[in-house]
């Protein structure tokens, strides 16, 4: 009988995310950190935090575990690791070590599974220099699986999410479609083969991508996951924004943004994961829809991505020399979506 990970969960990868408005409300509770050592913490909604060591050296620290988004263990766990250390590579930092965590019905699957999914983590791992040193385990009824990483960055070499300028061009390094095209495996409307470009995406580290920000120098970036395009976008321009002391917008421009082959047709048969539509309705008072602009093209900017790729904010006289720095290191998706403008409120997204 084949392996069937995803009928184990109700949630696919990163579209099983809480959704923004519950996060918010559940992190209202935390205590506000006044450690003179976080260098980046909650405030912005990061991809990373950041703690000073010294003045020439910063530790990166992040955490990312989901449910399965495809059948395959050793795939699942070459999403799951390379996910994981996006959130390294968007600070522009480098990874150091990962400790790895596991929730596994081992009574249902067994653990020959499990060494599949530890198996393709330590290949990606292993790809991106670093050792899964350690982990913590526990029995589940859903499978789950993810990493701790730390990383390692100079103090003023950090790429975070507030720099951002007007007048800035977004680059994006992806394709979009990821929770589409899962959810359309799911429900059988494709095949797992069909799912692999996807695949192939999902387990291609944004290591080069990060290396050509922090040669090239932007003013901030961040990977686009679970919050989809729109909703992590929204991030960036409030963090920018509120370092700025004034709103700061975005103009998207649809007909430039990647998306997977068919995606754009599943979407139009409402072919999309629940986190989708949570997005799109935390997004949608401060996004501006073109007239014409169907309801599943506004979705899928929306669209729940895993182990998506860097957006990055760059100065113009800088986007001839990003686009050159990603084409040498062979990144294969290189796109314009739009440009950061003055705004009349907070996060304000216009998307022609």
């Amino acid at each position: 009988m084949t392996l069937q990970l995803t009928k184990l969960s109700k949630t696919a990868g990163c579209a099983a995310k809480i959704g923004q408005a519950d996060l918010h409300a559940a992190l209202a509770h935390l205590p506000k950190a006044h450690d003179p050592r976080v260098l980046v913490g909650l405030d912005t909604s990061d991809d990373a935090a950041v703690i000073l060591l010294t003045d020439e050296l910063a530790l990166v620290e992040t955490v990312d575990i989901f449910t399965p988004i495809v059948d395959d263990p050793y795939d699942f766990g070459r999403i799951a690791a390379t996910n994981s250390l996006s959130d390294i590579y968007a600070m522009g930092a480098r990874p150091l070590s990962a400790l790895s965590f596991v929730a596994w019905p081992v009574s249902t699957l067994g653990t020959d599974s499990l060494g599949q999914v530890l198996r393709g983590a330590g290949v990606v791992c292993e790809a991106a220099g670093i050792a899964i040193a350690g982990g913590h385990s526990i029995v589940d009824e859903e499978p789950k699986f993810g990493l701790f990483v730390t990383g390692l960055v100079h103090p003023k070499k950090i790429v975070s999410i507030d720099g951002a300028q007007p007048g800035d061009v977004l680059v994006f390094t992806k394709r979009l479609g990821t929770g589409v095209l899962t959810t359309a495996v799911k429900r059988g409307h494709l095949t797992s083969e069909q799912l692999r470009p996807a695949i192939d995406s999902m387990t291609e580290l944004n290591h080069h991508a990060a290396e050509a920000m922090v040669e090239v120098g932007v003013h901030a970036a961040t990977d686009v996951t679970g919050f989809g395009l729109l909703g992590h976008l929204g991030n960036l321009l409030r963090a920018s924004g509120a370092k700025l002391g004034r709103p700061l917008g975005a103009r998207l421009e649809l007909a430039q943004i990647p998306f997977f082959d068919g995606v754009i047709e599943l979407a139009a048969e409402d072919v999309c994961p629940g986190g989708s539509k949570r997005n799109l309705a935390y997004a949608a008072p401060n996004t501006r829809f073109a007239a014409g602009i169907a309801p599943h093209l506004q979705l899928l900017l929306a669209d729940a991505q895993t182990s998506g790729g860097l957006l990055m904010a760059v100065a113009p006289e800088k986007v001839e020399a990003l686009i050159q720095a990603l084409a040498a290191r062979a990144v294969g998706v290189r796109a314009i979506v739009g440009r950061l403008v003055e705004a009349e409120s907070v996060g304000q997204i216009d998307v022609a």
